[in-house]
């Protein structure tokens, strides 16, 4: 996945110059990405604080975390069992 130019608090700040009545075309031309990234922002970012991203951010990573020692605990629980049922 790409990183982006921006970091979470940028983003937010943009975003509140948005709710400050500044124009989503205005903002995409003033800090160079597409209109439709303000939008997509907007969709995710949009009535969050700093501290709230942050914990999203957080949380997020746990997740993806933990998916991961499913993963690794389920493929050990199939390779056990693939062992086990077999008769010699």
């Amino acid at each position: 996945m790409k990183k982006s130019r921006f970091t979470t608090e940028q983003i937010i700040g943009i975003l509140r110059e948005n709710d400050a009545g500044a124009k989503a075309s205005e903002l995409a031309r003033k800090h160079g990405v597409a209109e439709h990234t303000i939008y997509r922002w907007k969709a995710k970012w949009g009535g969050m604080t700093e501290s709230d991203a942050v914990r999203l951010k957080q949380l997020e990573d746990e997740n993806r975390r933990l998916k991961h020692l499913v993963a690794d605990l389920t493929l050990d629980n199939q390779a056990l069992k693939s062992v086990l049922g077999k008769k010699f």
